[in-house]
């Protein structure tokens, strides 16, 4: 056992925290007992692509996020920027009252996702067993004796050396699971290595805030607030029972991995996650207030979702519709359907019709999203009457589909319109609802998603 629950590891020096007189080291790759798995978190990632792309902004702050005047959102903020209080999510109008010679960017997406590429590259050089979560973060596993013969820590070390010589940087925080990992690489930033050594998961979690852990956001924080549970040591001592009336089936996996117990599992890369729902949403420069108006944005994002589907070639049954009035303001709706469906000339009615769960006359409407989900092959039982127009299905063949998931396809428009986008571009064919909110919304990077 070692003299401190975790150690703070950085580039430039060789360790933080010293063992005690005669201790082993945990550099020694036979004292590393057990799993071994690692969570790599760029460090402000876009803002770091820009800099090493403009040198002259190197050590100035910088901001990646769509701009203050067009209710932009701050994607990213270099550390410089950081010390002014700008943080990711921040409506772009605060930053820039914060951080007034901040030099601003949009960003571009195709830039990062290459140097993504790049240090995911280094990754899986290093173990076969790597899991992307995002664009600026992967799991991995470098459990001795699996795939390697050297020291965990060794190992962590020579990737952020390799991907410092890519012109950026990254914290690693490695643990016996996915829990420990990943709240370790958040400890110590930028450039962070932080270890908690096998057997010390206890004492590295128990003081934490139960925030620290992912999968708990403010919901879940009142309710455990409520029962005078605030650090992850009492989660960890948290009465079962008592967790499982609180957050169902959840409740007992809250308390094993608050207590460092959880067995976690990194997929290979040749085996990618499954995408669980792919969605856009976009943000307007100036709040829509018309239902015609609102109706076609509606629309206008089905299109870009439909399109993503086919790209991927998955269909869904679940439609769900995101309203926003205001940035803390938000509410959703959701259907299932009886059928899979990739034409958002479908399921843009079913998103249509929701809007009156979510919006009432007058409301404005700042951000508006669309998402699909449930690409199971499983039949659902409709939970509402289809809203397709008749002329979809033709009722005189039924009999040739008694147990189908999908709806026979006629051919489709936008089987065309895809082909000319892929071969022209993306602008090649637009539909009256595009060009109407041409420049009308944030120039915010849109936060189309595939989520898994």
């Amino acid at each position: 056992m070692y003299y401190t629950s975790c150690m703070n590891i950085h580039s430039d020096i060789s360790c933080s925290h010293a063992s005690p007189a005669g201790d082993t080291s945990p550099f020694d790759k036979n004292i590393w007992q057990g799993a071994a798995i690692g969570l790599l978190d760029l460090d402000a990632f876009f803002a770091s692509v820009e800099q090493l792309d403009h040198p002259k902004w190197r050590g100035k702050p910088v901001i990646v996020g769509g701009s203050p005047d067009k209710r932009g959102v701050v994607s990213t903020a270099s550390y410089e920027a950081r010390k002014f209080g700008v943080h990711s999510a921040m409506p772009s109008l605060t930053a820039q009252k914060l951080c007034p010679k901040a030099i601003w960017t949009s960003g571009n997406y195709g830039r990062y996702q290459e140097m993504s590429k790049a240090v995911m590259d280094i990754l899986s050089s290093e173990t076969p067993l790597v899991e992307q979560v995002s664009i600026d973060e992967a799991f991995f596993d470098i459990t001795p004796g699996r795939y390697s013969h050297e020291s965990p820590i060794h190992i962590c070390q020579r990737i952020q050396r390799r991907v410092a010589e890519l012109g950026v940087t990254c914290s690693i925080g490695i643990g016996c699971n996915k829990t420990v990992a990943k709240i370790a690489s958040e400890r110590e930033k930028p450039r962070g290595l932080t270890v908690v050594v096998p057997g010390s998961e206890q004492r590295f979690l128990a003081p934490l805030p139960i925030e620290a852990m992912s999968g708990i956001g403010p919901s879940t924080a009142r309710k455990l607030h409520s029962r005078g549970i605030k650090t992850l040591g009492q989660l960890s001592r948290a009465d079962v029972s008592q967790m499982e009336s609180l957050f169902g089936i959840a409740g007992e996996r809250l308390v094993t991995r608050a207590s460092g117990r959880e067995v976690s599992h990194v997929r290979e890369a040749a085996c990618p996650r499954e995408v669980k729902s792919v969605s856009n949403e976009r943000t307007f420069d100036t709040d829509l207030t018309d239902e015609h108006e609102i109706r076609a944005a509606i629309k206008h994002i089905c299109g870009i979702v439909g399109r993503r589907l086919r790209k991927k070639h998955l269909k869904g049954h679940t439609v769900t519709l995101k309203i926003k009035n205001s940035v803390t303001s938000s509410h959703t709706a959701q259907r299932t359907l009886d059928i899979r469906t990739d034409q958002e000339d479908e399921f843009s009615d079913v998103a249509e019709d929701l809007l009156g769960e979510v919006w009432h006359f007058g409301q404005p409407v700042r951000l508006i999203g669309v998402g699909i989900s449930g690409f199971s092959e499983v039949y659902i039982k409709p939970t509402q009457p289809t809203l397709f127009d008749e002329n979809t299905f033709d009722d005189t063949n039924a009999s040739q589909y008694p147990h189908t998931h999908t709806l026979p396809r006629r051919p489709s428009l936008s089987a065309v319109t895809d082909a000319l986008k892929d071969k022209y571009g993306a602008d090649a064919v637009r539909f009256g609802r595009d060009l109407r909110f041409e420049g009308r919304v944030s120039d915010t990077m849109p936060t189309g998603k595939d989520n898994t």
